[in-house]
């Protein structure tokens, strides 16, 4: 009985050892089938980490995911393993011994390490920025806009160039030296997968949404985009109702602290729990900060009270400013005021007039 228990036990360690080594061996057989469905699936699952977690989205942009994926399978998984395999097997065709050498023989063997340089240098200063860059602008564009203009996209990879290759060279270079001097020859594009699964969280945080505001996503730090944004903002918010409703009093709220989920909810109930009504609001992240715009109407003089209670303990961490609003007092007898707004763009000076 217990010899049979053995035999069993040893015959399930058996077949794990046999399902283990036919799997080692898939990237050796299908080097470019496993590299082109590893790339794809990777990538898409670094843009839905980064949607989900980075950028907190309630919904994920498929279609943004979309773009992702697209550009793992076909560029990363089948253009980038042409490139890494056979066309720079051509070119170094001492590579693969070179990458099999124990360390101490790669330190004296001088051709393998110029070799080595001449590789890295094609990949990060000739492919990335020629090739790379411009398929995934141009991928991006192709899936997410019904009415692709590539010629827009170029411009904005040109404007882009400069931070993308800082980002992609603070974490490829390393990467390649290593790729390329240890690693066999099918096994570049799964080891360039895995390096890329933290790459493409940068990429799809950096350029997953629209170019416009795509240096507020590029780190977080405080940029002309964050600016456009917050401008964005306050031309909307000059639409706010307290010209209209006489029968109630009407609040301006603006609150900031450090970015964290459930600011806005929180903020939200409170008002509701007071027997307010936001009617419009603009949220915006400067850095670190979460700043909140808010238009608050109340029922008649409860503003001072509503003031007051902004500051009980829930709210602490957030610094909250509230400002009763008053109609606007004007000396004009029509009924009807027309307003216009004029845009004005010009080099800038010291004394401008109109």
């Amino acid at each position: 009985m217990v010899a049979s228990t053995l035999t069993r036990g040893g015959s399930g360690i058996s077949n794990a050892s046999r399902i283990w080594s036919r799997a080692k061996s898939v990237p050796a057989k299908y080097p470019m089938a496993f590299g082109v469905v590893v790339s794809g699936f990777k990538t898409s699952f670094s843009d839905l980490l980064v949607q989900k977690v980075v950028e907190r989205k309630e919904k994920i942009d498929w279609r943004r995911n979309a773009a992702f994926a697209a550009f793992g399978f076909v560029y990363l998984g089948g253009i980038q393993y042409a490139l890494y395999v056979p066309i720079f097997g051509r070119l170094f065709p001492n590579a693969a011994n070179f990458a099999a050498k124990p360390l101490r023989k790669k330190i004296k063997d001088g051709p393998g390490l110029r070799n080595l340089g001449i590789q890295t240098f094609l990949d990060q200063c000739v492919h990335h920025p020629l090739m790379y860059f411009p398929a995934f602008y141009i991928t991006k564009e192709l899936v997410m806009n019904p009415k692709p203009d590539i010629g827009r996209v170029l411009t904005d990879y040109r404007n882009n160039m400069k931070e993308d290759l800082i980002a992609l060279w603070k974490i490829w270079v390393p990467a390649t030296l290593c790729n390329f001097a240890f690693m066999p020859m099918h096994m570049r594009i799964p080891f360039t997968a895995g390096v890329s699964l933290l790459w493409t969280c940068v990429l799809s945080a950096m350029r997953g949404g629209d170019v416009v505001h795509g240096e507020e996503m590029a780190g977080g730090q405080v940029t002309k985009a964050t600016y456009q944004i917050f401008m964005e903002g306050l031309d909307k918010f000059n639409t706010t109702p307290v010209e209209m409703d006489r029968n109630l009093d009407h609040v301006n709220i603006s609150a900031a602290g450090k970015d964290r989920p459930g600011m806005v909810a929180q903020l939200a109930s409170h008002v509701a729990s007071q027997g307010g009504n936001v009617t419009h609001s603009k949220m915006v992240r400067l850095g670190e900060e979460f700043i909140i715009q808010m238009h608050v109407a109340l029922p008649k003089e409860e503003s001072g009270s509503f003031s007051k209670s902004l500051k009980n303990n829930k709210l602490r961490d957030l610094n909250i400013q509230a400002t009763p609003l008053n109609r606007r007092k004007t000396n004009h007898k029509t009924k009807a005021v027309m307003g216009m707004k004029i845009h004005c763009v010009g080099n800038d000076r010291c004394v401008t007039s109109l």
